[in-house]
């Protein structure tokens, strides 16, 4: 009995307060000895209801044993302005963005599914000889194998691709364009 008392004493009694948050929560500490070895315990107690939600993170931090020091108040002051500027900038964003729908524009310029759009291919594949291989230079798509008469752009760029198969497959005779 008398060994509780002593724990129960020593629990109230040899508390220390670490600080004391925006919300009121205020902050303890105290070195206890489990299993031989001095180690410090941490706590919150809340002002008011218990909410887990009013702890600011730095507080959470220290509480888990993540930082060895409790924040500061000069920090807390610093980080809370932070936050604050923070906050508004979002609200600009928001705000400018909305104005940016109203008047009919948006911040993508793809086809309605609201990603931007890709690289052009068909200009791409425009800027080169209609057929690549060396062998076929000069020659129209009617007297290239595998090629076929329609000239769309599509089919310009499928000149230099294998074609056919089954009896018309012959290993290692297509090579890639150069």
């Amino acid at each position: 009995m008398s060994r509780l008392l002593a724990r129960l004493s020593g629990i109230f009694g040899s508390r220390n307060l670490v600080g004391v948050d925006k919300a009121g929560n205020r902050y303890f500490t105290r070195k206890e000895e489990v299993d031989g070895i001095l180690k410090e315990k941490r706590w919150v107690i809340f002002k008011g209801e218990e909410d887990p939600t009013s702890i600011p993170v730095e507080w959470i931090c220290w509480l888990s044993g993540q930082r060895k020091r409790a924040p500061t108040p000069e920090e807390m002051i610093e980080l809370e302005a932070k936050r604050d500027r923070i906050r508004l900038n979002v609200a600009l964003l928001k705000k400018e963005e909305e104005e940016r729908k109203a008047k009919g524009g948006s911040f993508h310029q793809g086809k309605g599914t609201g990603k931007a759009q890709g690289p052009d291919l068909k200009s791409f594949i425009q800027q080169f000889p209609d057929a690549s291989f060396d062998d076929n230079k000069g020659k129209g798509p009617e007297e290239v194998p595998g090629a076929t008469n329609d000239t769309s752009d599509a089919n310009k760029a499928r000149t230099s691709e294998p074609t056919g198969s089954g009896s018309s497959f012959k290993p290692g005779t297509w090579q890639p364009p150069t």
